[in-house]
């Protein structure tokens, strides 16, 4: 037996807690989606794109100059985000701009990074 984990010592179940839960679980696709989205956000390149994007609005060329990557890993990196709809890009000429998705995605990100920094 772990000592730092709390097991439950009860007999009762809660069954009124249990069906008020149950109710309001979002259906099992929903939860895989969710799942999903924080998977992308689960890498440690992803996530200095994720901060540079939440700073400024930037190129494939001054990502990889920040990131000291190649123009092909970041382009790799910004598909992942796009499908996972996090971040967005407009055109200017032949210049692509990438930017973070909305207000949610801003949110949650830096909502993220206080947690972490409250935690150190």
């Amino acid at each position: 037996m772990n000592h730092g984990e709390i097991f439950c010592d009860c007999d009762v179940i809660h069954a009124e807690v249990v069906e008020a839960v149950k109710q309001k679980m979002p259906d099992e696709d929903v939860l895989y989606d969710l799942s999903d989205f924080f998977k992308v956000l689960g890498d440690s390149t992803r996530a200095k794109i994720m901060w540079a994007l939440d700073e400024s609005e930037m190129c494939v060329c001054d990502l990889a100059v920040l990131l000291n990557m190649t123009k092909s890993a970041i382009s790799h990196q910004l598909r992942a985000l796009k499908q996972a709809n996090l971040v967005k890009f407009r055109k200017e000429g032949k210049v692509v701009y990438y930017s973070l998705s909305d207000d949610h995605v801003t949110q949650i990100f830096e909502k993220g990074l206080e947690h972490i920094k409250e935690t150190k």
